[in-house]
């Protein structure tokens, strides 16, 4: 989509600026969000970057998961284009997946695993049709990749917490998009979940689909992703890991935190020393 093609409005906002990349997965321009009239993200301008893991970090209430759900539509925008590949989310819905906080999701539906992870393949079934043998075999194939094949037909209320997110990944993953944004997967996980989202995201990113994470441990940014987005209402700081992952801009996003800070120094020097 050229400015051109765009309403007046988002020309407007695009006139006189670097353009975006076309070949970005996720371009956000000049976008704000605003709930009762009080902003919860300002002016925020992001590039992600092809085939990466990519976690928002910021201070509780900084506007991370907003910003997922503004990308996706879920909440309304004040101002801003958001484009996926140079294109607005109706026109690329099918490439985009989307694993929300666990907490949101109401998981005494009585459904088993397996059925939760075939919704994902709804956008390839397509609605009011059948699950063929073959997409329930292609999801079965999701859950055997996230750890667990042997609970296909277990009722969802009946998993751990762990394995409920486990599922909602496998869901995503069924969905053979090119790129994910993920509100909080490690939250509240045991051990085994971890390594498993861990193994899913490196597999993801093998084959050149990027991630978004929203992330809130910063002793593990550097370990498990590749760039970061700082964020506190505006974008602090965005980039590769030993670029943008500083001490500085921590503090400029986390400002006064300073028992934080001090559990994430050595996470960051780990990052400037690149290991």
């Amino acid at each position: 989509m050229t400015p051109q093609q765009l309403p007046p409005g988002a020309r407007s906002l695009l006139a006189g600026r670097p353009e975006h990349s076309n070949l970005s997965p996720l371009s956000v321009h000049s976008m704000t969000v605003a709930y009762n009239r009080k902003p919860v993200l300002w002016d925020v301008d992001y590039d992600a970057p092809a085939g990466s893991l990519i976690a928002i970090v910021g201070p509780n209430g900084a506007g991370k998961s907003t910003f997922i759900k503004a990308c996706l539509g879920l909440v309304p925008r004040a101002s801003g284009v958001v484009e996926f590949w140079g294109q607005p989310y109706r026109a690329a819905r099918s490439r985009v997946g989307y694993v929300p906080q666990r907490e949101a999701v109401d998981w005494d539906f009585p459904v088993s695993a397996l059925d939760v992870v075939c919704m994902g393949r709804y956008g390839r079934i397509g609605w009011l049709r059948p699950v063929t043998r073959g997409h329930r075999r292609a999801a079965s194939v999701c859950l055997e990749r996230v750890g667990l094949g042997g609970l296909a037909e277990r009722q969802i209320s009946q998993l751990s917490g762990g394995q409920q997110q486990r599922v909602f990944l496998a869901r995503a993953l069924a969905q053979e998009a090119d790129l994910y944004f993920m509100d909080e997967p490690f939250a509240g996980v045991d051990a085994a979940t971890e390594r498993a989202i861990v193994d899913v995201l490196r597999e993801l990113r093998s084959r050149g689909t990027t991630v978004i994470c929203v992330h809130h441990d910063l002793q593990t940014v550097p370990q498990y992703f590749d760039h970061v987005m700082l964020i506190n209402m505006r974008v602090v700081a965005a980039g590769a890991i030993g670029v943008a992952f500083t001490s500085e801009n921590l503090q400029r996003t986390y400002g006064g935190r300073l028992t934080l800070l001090a559990e994430a120094s050595e996470a960051v020097a780990r990052a400037e020393r690149g290991s």
